[in-house]
């Protein structure tokens, strides 16, 4: 790319918990300051119903936590692919399509862009996991097929996708002096992905790279997955989730389930689920655990429960203890967690992570020692256990950490400008006469 001007196009890693976007430009980091001038945007969008206004990452989620009436909405991506993509629900009084909920955060993250840009974007390379879908290519096919719809409904002429931790390797390999055989491991909130690939200074001027990539996979779990885990084996217990009616049955369990899943949380709310769980604690034989539980239902707490065991979980990932709040719905109360509680939680997560990352080198065709370095990336990269798990598998290859919430955007900015070249009507910023 010539020095003396941007790229023609940008790139957008859309991801579950935090988007970003990135433009390569001379003399300017690449990604683009989307809000407080940070460069990630949390994929939150906030319906205040008492000032009936929409906000959008820290800005929506600050809301939401100061106690201000209304519906958040998160984890939008893992909406593609999944039947409720198609699907719609109410927010302040009238009916949204979710697909039409999705277009407005990405029409926020490219009017960010383009404000901080002084330009607009007509091209995008957006990023995709392996799989949208595990096991299934036409439910696979129709995710990203959405998601170019949205792309193109916003106002971006030309759309194009590339796998995320691809992405992130050509970030990598920007700063490489010589060639490597490397494995990435993008561990974001939604997807766990995987590519081997061959990069070098060399190589990274080419204009086709697939010869370059000698693997890719992936598995559809995150750090909501862990959130999940952690939620089901922490905090809900102390709402009722396992414990016995009179007639020595469990709870039903959906309903635990769904407070433990963002996209889910809203369907706690209805007036049917009030009804049953006033029913329930009759019979219940420790009333006081739906007590917490009808609190939490009273004051929409869902939501804010989730975000406490978010937070216990990057605690845990860097300490070995962490404390889960109630307050909002039992003041005074808390929960003591540790991390061997948490590791035992999520212990199945990690281990069907580890098999993905396995299945990978007979396709590579390489032997586990072939790996020079292990790049890691996404924000659930820094789960001790899963590092250590995913690190143990290549003995032999050096352990580096990109941004790990940054690497994937700045990646697509490169594999925009390698696809659509640069703007010769601009220099820095602005258009010339």
């Amino acid at each position: 790319m010539s020095h003396a001007f941007p790229a023609r196009a940008c790139g957008i890693d859309f991801g579950t918990s935090n988007s970003t976007i990135g433009w390569r430009r001379p003399d300017h980091p690449t990604l683009l300051p989307l809000e407080d001038g940070k460069p990630t945007l949390p994929s939150v969008v906030f319906f205040n119903a008492e000032e009936n206004s929409v906000s959008f990452g820290r800005a929506g989620l600050r809301e939401y936590l100061d106690g201000y009436e209304g519906r958040l909405m998160r984890s939008l991506k893992s909406l593609l692919g999944s039947s409720l993509i198609d699907g719609r629900t109410e927010v302040q009084g009238r009916t949204i399509l979710f697909r039409d909920l999705l277009a407005q955060f990405i029409a926020t993250l490219k009017a960010r862009a383009e404000a901080q840009a002084e330009r607009s974007f007509e091209q995008v390379v957006m990023g995709r996991p392996v799989f949208f879908v595990d096991d299934d290519a036409a439910a696979d096919r129709v995710a990203e097929s959405t998601l170019a719809d949205i792309a193109r409904a916003v106002g971006f002429e030309e759309v194009s996708f590339q796998y995320e931790p691809i992405a992130a390797a050509f970030h990598y390999e920007t700063a490489l002096a010589h060639e490597e055989i490397v494995l990435v491991a993008d561990i974001g909130g939604g997807t766990s992905d995987f590519s081997i690939i061959r990069l070098s200074p060399e190589r990274a001027k080419a204009a086709e790279r697939w010869g370059d990539v000698l693997a890719n996979g992936g598995v559809h779990i995150g750090g909501t997955d862990f959130d999940r885990q952690l939620s089901l084996t922490a905090a809900m217990p102390l709402l009722g989730h396992r414990s016995l009616l009179k007639n020595g049955r469990e709870m039903p369990a959906s309903l635990y389930f769904n407070l433990a899943t963002w996209h889910t949380i809203n369907f706690a709310y209805t007036r049917q689920v009030w009804a049953e769980q006033q029913r329930l604690i009759i019979d219940a034989m420790e009333p006081e655990r739906l007590d917490r539980l009808l609190a939490l239902i009273r004051e929409r707490a869902g939501h804010w429960l989730a975000h406490q065991v978010e937070e216990a979980k990057i605690v845990l990932s860097s300490g070995d203890t962490a404390v889960l709040s109630l307050e909002r719905f039992a003041p005074g109360e808390q929960e003591n967690l540790t991390r061997a509680e948490f590791e035992l939680a999520t212990q199945g997560l990690v281990e069907q992570v580890e098999a993905a990352v396995t299945r990978l080198l007979p396709e590579a065709g390489i032997p586990a020692t072939g790996i020079d370095t292990v790049f890691f990336t996404g924000g659930s990269s820094g789960i001790p256990l899963l590092r250590r798990r995913i690190a143990a598998r290549f003995p032999l290859a050096r352990v580096v950490e990109g941004d790990l919430f940054g690497s994937i955007g700045a990646g697509l900015a490169v594999d925009a400008a390698h696809r659509y070249g640069t703007d010769t009507r601009m220099k820095t910023g602005k258009y010339l006469g």
